[in-house]
């Protein structure tokens, strides 16, 4: 597929960051002109990925998260956040709606909720090398009479 438009960030893994990522996404994919709903599904798939590789990724210690974000023909936008963290020994499992190794106060529902605002999810990940999740949501173009 034809991109025409991305950016690329990286940053440590802290909670403070969750924020910036979501918003530099928001900020990137204005340019398709998504109603609110839309960039609002795009703002909650980014910070549950972002929040995923913060917790259970790096649980005790601070690593690195690359986040890039393109534009591909048909008003796609590609998301994949990506970290090299402990990795998911069972993804298919981990992918399971209420299942979580963060404890308690997790609710399991991260890739449930990026599912559900996405229309495409891959989630890849090796045991001690990381996981990369892709994410992808075409943004409706809007007839604006212009």
């Amino acid at each position: 597929m034809q991109v025409s438009n991305y950016i690329k960030l990286e940053f440590p893994s802290k909670s403070v960051n969750e924020g910036y990522a979501r918003s530099a996404v928001a900020a990137f994919a204005a340019q398709l002109d998504p109603t609110m709903e839309e960039l609002g599904d795009i703002r909650t798939a980014v910070s549950e990925a972002v929040t995923n590789a913060i917790v259970h990724a790096y649980p005790d210690s601070i690593g690195t998260i690359w986040l890039k974000a393109r534009i591909l023909e048909g008003n796609i936008l590609e998301i994949t956040v990506r970290d090299k963290g402990l990795g998911i020994p069972d993804v298919k499992q981990a992918m399971e709606p209420l299942y979580t190794t963060g404890g308690e106060e997790r609710s399991g529902m991260g890739f449930t909720i990026m599912e559900s605002f996405t229309d495409r999810l891959r989630v890849r990940s090796a045991p001690g090398k990381g996981t990369t999740v892709t994410m992808a949501r075409r943004i409706r173009v809007r007839n604006t009479g212009r």
